[in-house]
């Protein structure tokens, strides 16, 4: 189990990094860890240059791991989660990460994956 938050910030944007090939980084510093699409698309009522997708924020107690694809694909992704993850969701998008196993590690990848492919079918992502 996994707790120390500058370890926990280092896995989440790992998982990202794992797709670069589909994503541009918007933001990478100490702070905020951002990633988008690179295909323009809508979102909401305003064209972007690539839909956001997921976030890093370490904060003083967690990280957080703000994950737009909750919101869009709702359906097909809430169903997939376990129940360590369902507890450090708050909102509807965004994960408070306190300490991560390596099975909620490996769950985030899958969902990350699925996510990316989800994307990828609705030509969200290249």
């Amino acid at each position: 189990m996994q707790k120390d938050l500058t370890a926990l910030k280092q896995i989440l944007v790992d998982i990202l990094q794992t797709h670069d090939e589909v994503f541009k980084v918007v933001e990478d510093s100490d702070a905020k860890y951002e990633v988008s699409g690179t295909v323009p698309a809508m979102q909401g009522k305003k064209k972007v240059d690539g839909i956001y997708f997921a976030s890093v924020v370490p904060k003083p107690k967690d990280v957080r791991f703000y994950f737009f694809p909750l919101y869009t694909h709702r359906e097909k992704l809430i169903d997939t989660l376990s129940d360590e993850l369902k507890k450090a969701l708050k909102g509807k998008t965004c994960f408070h990460i306190k300490a991560l196993s390596d099975k909620g590690e490996s769950e985030l990848k899958a969902l990350v994956a699925q996510a990316v492919k989800l994307y990828q079918a609705d030509g969200l992502l290249a």
